[in-house]
């Protein structure tokens, strides 16, 4: 009996389907968020009959063959890089992109990982910092006697001094781009790491070609639209019924083959 063991692997994927998809749903307001998809792989088959195989010495054959499925399998949660909405803060501090591109950050050990969360603040010293305190490369340095801070598309940061008549130039953020974004890995905190699958790093100014723009008083906003999560929900909710069903049919089967005197 082998329904019951290929229904428990459509469970077990369902399991996993809905997991993802409650991940989702949790983060629906986290700053630059990407949604999950759950994909599936169908597992090795049986050949009770190969196709194409002779029946007799004249050269018949069989046309098609008898093969059994044995079940599914998870194949990736693959990274859905979709644009998020862009909602204003009115922060000077914080900065969406718009379009390709990752904001570059340093963890404490030196390493470098990435994120599309651009709620900037100050440190103590006036380094622009993530929320947690890791420095956002290149290393920008606001005065602390400066009263506004700009942005423009380009990544150039200007700070206007009290006093002064003409903004002070204090650097320019870079982004960097990866040839498959989906192959970086998750760390949390809303930071990615360069994996073998993600390829190598490939930085340049916002607005040139092949990455984004930044667009200074907005954040960019989770892309999990939560109507098409919840409408997953139900199908994933079903298709384990479905499997639980099975798994109960062969349960019956096996109970009747039992009784059998």
């Amino acid at each position: 009996m082998r329904a019951m063991n290929i229904a428990a692997t459509g469970m077990l994927a369902q399991q996993l389907n809905v997991e993802v998809i409650s991940n989702n749903i949790a983060n629906l307001n986290t700053t630059g968020f990407k949604r999950q998809r759950a994909e599936f792989q169908d597992l090795l088959y049986q050949n009770e009959r190969q196709g194409g195989a002779n029946t007799n010495d004249t050269g018949t054959v069989v046309p098609v063959g008898v093969q059994i499925g044995v079940g599914v399998k998870a194949a990736a949660v693959y990274r859905v890089n979709q644009q998020g909405n862009l909602v204003q803060t009115s922060n000077s501090l914080d900065v969406a992109i718009q379009g390709r591109g990752f904001f570059q950050v340093t963890q404490s050990d030196g390493t470098t990982v990435y994120t599309r969360a651009g709620s900037f603040q100050l440190s103590p010293t006036g380094e622009m910092v993530t929320a947690d305190g890791l420095i956002v490369q290149p290393g920008l340095t606001i005065p602390a006697t400066a009263t506004s801070v700009s942005i423009n598309s380009s990544g150039q940061v200007q700070a206007t001094i009290a006093g002064a008549t003409t903004p002070q130039n204090v650097g320019t953020l870079e982004l960097a781009n990866f040839p498959n974004e989906a192959g970086l890995q998750a760390l949390g905190n809303n930071l990615l790491q360069q994996t073998a699958a993600s390829g190598t790093a490939t930085t340049g100014a916002p607005g040139s070609v092949g990455f984004g723009q930044l667009q200074q008083g907005f954040l960019e906003t989770s892309n999990v639209d939560v109507v098409q999560e919840i409408s997953n929900l139900i199908t994933a909710q079903r298709a384990y019924e479905m499997n639980s069903k099975v798994v109960q049919a062969s349960n019956e089967l096996m109970q009747s083959l039992n009784q059998i005197r």
